[in-house]
């Protein structure tokens, strides 16, 4: 008797947990240029869909999962969510990023790049600390010490990381889009335009801008 295999495609990367993204990339960059083994990844990690499943799937069938999938798989709109529980402890994110702990910092910026990969929830770590005070709006956390404790972040889901992830890419573009309307048609002398292009580095690197999406 034939089986009918359903395939249900989440809806919400609420579903996904970081460890379980982060996992997958893993898998798809040592298959960057095998489509369909990169289908079947990410089957695998966001369905729990077994590869052996797929061969008996229709040609209309399989093309219809790769459009839905690539409809889930691009997470745009996604907002900053200043606010987290995790095991009771309610976590906010760093109040005021222009008075940020310079240990923080440069904890920070010891990475290349701000994205979702390996040290990812380090990041997190670092950025989301325990809330000390809280009168509507305004809230404090606890004051940067330097530890890092990145096991807690495996668990979240991924609305959180990629609406982080995202705040950062909005904040640059604002930025970069702010000082290139205030400079326009200026002459700038080359100290001031030396010390831009110095800030312009510390700036990239705080706020490095990625393409952030999931190959196929």
């Amino acid at each position: 008797m034939k089986q009918t295999l359903t395939i249900e495609i989440p809806t919400s990367w609420r579903d996904i947990t970081l460890d379980t993204y982060l996992k997958m990339q893993t898998e798809l960059e040592n298959y960057r240029d095998d489509e369909e083994a990169q289908i079947a990844i990410m089957l695998l990690h966001l369905c729990k869909i077994q590869p052996e499943y797929l061969k008996g799937l229709s040609a209309d069938s399989y093309n219809l999962l790769k459009i839905k999938l690539q409809q889930f798989v691009s997470p745009d709109g996604i907002e900053l969510e200043r606010f987290i529980t995790i095991d009771g402890v309610e976590y906010g994110f760093e109040p005021n990023l222009a008075k940020m702990a310079y240990g923080a910092y440069a904890d920070i910026t010891q990475w290349d790049t701000i994205t979702i990969d390996k040290n990812w929830a380090k990041i997190m770590s670092i950025l989301y600390r325990p809330v000390t005070k809280k009168k509507g709006e305004r809230y404090q956390i606890e004051t940067y010490t330097g530890d890092i404790d990145e096991t807690i972040w495996k668990d979240t889901n991924m609305e959180l990381h990629w609406g982080t992830l995202f705040f950062f890419i909005n904040l640059q573009m604002d930025l970069l889009n702010a000082t290139q309307k205030y400079l326009k048609g200026m002459e700038i002398p080359p100290n001031i335009k030396l010390t831009l292009e110095k800030s312009g580095e510390v700036m990239q690197r705080l706020l490095n801008l990625q393409t952030v999406t999931l190959k196929k």
